[in-house]
């Protein structure tokens, strides 16, 4: 992580009912915070993303839960599950689907 000019232990908090520790990692650009379960199967059960570079910082962030490893996980974990009865289209059918919508035309290459 070379871009990386600071990191911080902040101890450990708890995420979703679960004990993580909490690490922070500076850059010139973006903070990020991330926190691992403890425990004899760490993982990640929070990320925050803070940039730096936009006007009052906003922040991106996931929470991760009910994690899986191992046998746990099933191909059907990772198959489409269609709930809400969507039907396939072509993207051709779909008017206005390329980059620019048709009231725009293209130039003369310079």
């Amino acid at each position: 992580m070379p871009d990386v000019t600071d990191v911080k232990d902040l101890g450990s908090g708890v995420i979703g009912g679960v004990e993580c520790d909490h690490l922070a990692f500076r850059t010139q650009e973006v903070d990020w915070q991330i926190w691992i379960s403890q425990g004899a199967h760490p993982h990640p059960c929070r990320y925050v993303i803070t940039s730096k570079l936009v006007t009052d910082g906003p922040q991106y962030s996931i929470q991760i839960r009910d994690w899986k490893t191992g046998n746990e996980v099933t191909p059907d974990d990772f198959s489409f599950k269609n709930t809400m009865n969507a039907k396939k289209i072509e993207l051709g059918d779909i008017p206005d689907a390329d980059e620019l919508p048709k009231i725009f035309s293209l130039g003369e290459q310079k």
